[in-house]
């Protein structure tokens, strides 16, 4: 074969911002978390130790998948599993979805409303285009992750709703009631990402019946008021904090309800890309249409794999149960470090973790630094200690308060890391 030489091809950069782009992509804001964690790589290039508490990830050397689940992937590549699947998914994992669905919350969904998607972010924005026109509104409490990026991509308008510590930054009926007439849509996440807590029973079902009641007062004409319920970290919800949904609290709201689901979290399997939505059956058939005209499937090879999983109940628990394990652990240690420092009078608070892969922690330090962003320099540059701020989820004020993940770090890893914190502080004077 012979070879021609390459011709460098010169690209004018253009004139003006954003010249001959869509005006949604020029205004974009990019990932504040992708942002850090540049910081957190380059610091660790330079031979600095870093605990990096910023990735809402699974580190492989930390949480490898489950070996029957890799096995399962690799013989369903082997038997020829590679072409495209069915647009809504596997059947025999829309079944084990509606299984899982039904031992575990008494919900009886029919197959039609269950889709197969590839993880929780094209469900999430498929049920944003499915039901938003440009203008609608979005209601929705921070902190909380992405609901504004997705109001940006689909032209909506939002309503962001601020909570408050002390109700573990989840938001009440009391304080969503105001935003709900005229809105199309009503996004919740629990457990929560960033805080870890979780929706308490009686205030979940608060929330439901607001939608419930919101829905009845509109005419035939109006668009329902829709319920997303992003409930990916469910199968780490700590015993302290059961996991519940709206559709099992307050059955009227069912057809109103989106649930977005997966096993990026449950299985520490974010890479495999496998989530789903379970809605009423005329939004997912609609969502169907619209990701599979942008081919946002999961692989066909890890769903038969999940499909075998979710099959069988044990096994599901099984998986689910060991990356649990792994989380509460990491989290257990590094809460037994906060309380070292809260005890030792350093200027910190923290959210006792309620499930997820998260802990937030508060560092009184606005005053010395000016703003959140001057508390993480402080963090990273002087104690290896990389978190993520709370203006990373939508909040719109400095207020101390970071989000610390634990997917990618070793319970060793934990209790050095705060004494270099405590080290910091002490300098502090």
């Amino acid at each position: 074969m012979t070879t021609t030489a390459a011709t460098p091809l010169a690209f004018a950069p253009p004139t003006a911002p954003g010249e001959g782009l869509g005006r949604m992509v020029t205004t974009l804001v990019g990932s504040e978390i992708l942002r850090i964690a540049g910081e957190v790589r380059a610091l660790q290039a330079a031979g600095q130790p870093v605990l990096n508490l910023t990735v809402g990830d699974f580190a492989p050397r930390q949480f490898r998948i489950d070996p029957e689940l890799e096995q399962a992937i690799v013989r369903a590549l082997a038997a020829g599993e590679t072409n495209y699947p069915p647009s809504d998914g596997l059947m025999p994992l829309r079944e084990g979805v509606r299984d899982l669905y039904a031992r575990s919350f008494g919900l009886e969904y029919p197959l039609a409303g269950i889709l197969i998607a590839s993880g929780a972010r094209p469900v999430i924005w498929g049920a944003y285009q499915a039901i938003l026109d440009p203008g609608d509104t979005v209601v929705y409490p921070v902190p909380s992750w992405n609901n504004n990026h997705y109001c940006h991509l689909t032209g909506a308008r939002q309503v962001a709703v601020a909570t408050r510590p002390d109700n573990g930054f989840l938001p009440t009926a009391e304080e969503l009631a105001p935003h709900l007439p005229g809105a199309t849509l009503l996004a919740l996440n629990s457990p929560l990402n960033p805080a870890g807590s979780g929706f308490g029973r009686e205030q979940l079902a608060a929330i439901a019946r607001l939608v419930v009641a919101e829905n009845r007062r509109r005419g035939a004409a109006d668009k329902p008021l829709y319920l997303l319920y992003d409930q990916i970290y469910w199968l780490l919800a700590d015993d302290s904090a059961p996991h519940a949904t709206p559709v099992e609290l307050v059955p009227e709201v069912a057809p109103y309800t989106i649930f977005v689901d997966g096993i990026s979290k449950a299985f520490a399997a974010t890479g495999l890309r496998v989530g789903w939505v379970v809605a009423p059956p005329h939004l997912a058939a609609r969502m169907r249409d619209l990701l599979g005209h942008v081919g946002a499937w999961a692989p066909r090879p890890e769903q038969v794999a999940t499909a075998g999983i979710l099959a069988d109940a044990g096994q599901t628990a099984r998986l689910a149960g060991a990356v649990r394990a792994g989380v509460v652990a990491r989290l257990a240690e590094l809460e037994r470090g906060l309380a070292r420092l809260v005890a030792a009078g350093h200027p910190v608070r923290y959210l006792p973790p309620a499930g997820a892969l998260y802990l937030s922690v508060h560092f009184d330090l606005i005053a010395r630094f000016g703003n959140n962003r001057g508390i993480r320099k402080f963090l990273l540059e002087e104690a290896g200690f990389a978190v993520v701020p709370f203006h990373a989820f939508g909040t719109a004020d400095d207020n101390g308060w970071f989000r610390l993940s634990v997917g990618a770090v070793g319970v060793e890893e934990i209790a050095p890391a705060l004494e270099r914190v405590a080290a910091a502080l002490a300098r502090l004077g």
